[in-house]
């Protein structure tokens, strides 16, 4: 049975929706690595090899047995399980990127399994990834080697026979994506060193600053969709990011000059810098801070000030971050803190970082916050109450850019479809019309892949539009990982 008839045998016997495939695919990548690692490090007989070669047979067999069809595809750093494509986040997705790589190189785009596959079919074929490609006819060469090996249950494809539908728009998410990692990988590498004393890259700092500042320019919805990727572990990093994204983001309605914006992203990506200064057991307490831990806590803005004011590596000395560090936590009315003697105005790139660091901190999982406000009631607290004290029109700067309903929003439809925004409507007569993933139809049935749904859409018939927002909700609710759907 060739290829593509057993894709249409998998999609023509998929009647149940693939609820779980995602996770069984990030799974089976793990499997592939780590018997694809223990090979290269250790000899065939190794309890280590053993057992990574026996977990990989268990989860493509098991996978065979369910989905009646196992196919990995792989285009650039993408990946796809019997045409679902695995939508990776950042604990794995350098990882798996490796796994790619050595696919790449022997110019192999596509492995299907085969049922009756043999436990001792793994070892070889993986030994022979391990080798080195043929540099003129890697994909032939490997051909030839795997026909020559006891393997039987597998089938290739090279890379230049497999296609991925919308492709630009996916390597655009990708571009997103390794810029988003790669930027929360330096602010954890950054704010560590801070922490224990050692000496801070700031030249690597400024670079990632520059790829989010590129990104927010050339392609604004993927990397703001990135900000879903939150992880709770990762909190203090990824929040980072997430202000500096946000900030550039508004600094950009605001008009701001390219060089201004790169400027703005670095002091919001050092806005938190101070915190580094303060005890770890009050930082990340969970539940409500004493008088006295929250005396200690509202010390962070100042020794941000300080820490950036000691920083080697900069040219000059970085005043506007140091002021975005100390004037963050103010209000525009000065009742926040720290607290001053004497008459001043918050500067405007720190009244964008407080709007920006307000936002991301409020649909945030934290220590002392389990229970994150849905974007769109975030936005409306920040823009109603006064008492918060921010800056109106950097309040309306970004609700412009996220919509009424911001990228990550999980919403009810009148369809009783429930769906993920995906893209804000840029159109400020709609922006209550925003583009939705949809993750269920109208009986709750969860869709084995979201299909985007965009609200402006009008029914010909009626002249109305075809889906209305009728509620946010909660994702915890449903079970929905924003990222998943988004990324």
């Amino acid at each position: 049975m060739s290829l593509n008839e057993r894709s249409a045998l998998g999609q023509a016997g998929g009647t149940q929706p693939r609820i779980g495939l995602q996770e069984e695919g990030r799974l089976l990548l793990s499997s592939f690595y780590s018997a694809v690692r223990a090979l290269k490090l250790y000899p065939l007989e190794n309890d280590a090899v053993q057992q990574a070669l026996e977990e990989l047979h268990v989860r493509v067999t098991g996978l065979l047995s369910r989905e009646g069809i196992a196919e990995l595809r792989v285009v650039g750093d993408f990946f796809f399980l019997n045409e679902t494509r695995l939508r990776l986040d950042l604990s794995n997705f350098s990882t798996f990127g490796s796994f790619a790589r050595i696919l790449s190189e022997h110019r192999i785009g596509e492995v299907a399994v085969l049922r009756g596959v043999k436990p001792g079919e793994w070892a070889p074929f993986l030994s022979l990834l391990l080798r080195k490609p043929d540099p003129d006819r890697p994909f032939e060469a490997f051909q030839e080697r795997l026909a020559d090996s006891p393997v039987e249950h597998m089938e290739l494809r090279p890379d230049n026979d497999v296609q991925v539908p919308d492709l630009e728009t996916e390597e655009a998410k990708e571009l997103a994506k390794r810029t988003y990692a790669q930027s929360v990988q330096t602010a954890r590498e950054v704010l560590t060193d801070l922490r224990v004393g050692r000496a801070v890259n700031v030249r690597k700092v400024k670079r990632a600053v520059q790829s989010i500042v590129d990104q927010v320019l050339a392609n604004e919805p993927s990397i703001m969709a990135m900000t879903t990727l939150r992880e709770f572990d990762e909190y203090t990093f990824t929040h980072s990011v997430n202000v500096s994204i946000f900030s550039v983001i508004i600094g950009q309605r605001m008009g701001l000059k390219k060089q201004d914006l790169y400027e703005l992203g670095l002091g919001a990506l050092f806005h938190d810098i101070g915190k580094m200064r303060l005890p770890n057991e009050v930082v990340n307490k969970s539940g409500e801070l004493t008088d006295e831990e929250w005396a200690i806590m509202k010390e962070h803005p100042t020794e941000g000030l300080l820490a950036l004011f000691q920083l080697h590596g900069f040219v000059d000395v970085p005043y506007r971050q140091m002021l975005m560090a100390y004037e963050h936590h103010m209000k525009v009315d000065l009742t926040g803190y720290p607290q001053n003697t004497r008459p001043r105005e918050p500067g405007l790139f720190s009244r964008i970082v407080a709007v920006a660091d307000a936002f991301d901190a409020g649909t945030s999982v934290r220590s002392y916050q389990y229970k994150p406000w849905p974007p769109d009631e975030v936005l409306k607290e920040m823009r109603d109450n006064p008492r918060r004290g921010f800056d109106p029109v950097l309040v309306k700067a970004l609700i412009t850019a996220t919509g009424v309903y911001p990228v990550g929003t999980v919403v009810v439809l009148d369809t009783m479809e429930v769906g993920v925004v995906s893209e804000a409507n840029s159109d400020p007569d709609h922006m209550h019309q925003p583009t939705v993933k949809l993750i269920t139809d109208g009986m709750g049935v969860p869709l084995g892949e979201p299909v985007e749904a965009d609200l402006q859409e009008v029914d010909p018939e009626t002249g109305e539009a075809r889906r209305t927002v009728i509620k946010t909700v909660n994702p915890d609710k449903y079970g929905i990982r924003v990222s998943d759907v988004l990324v």
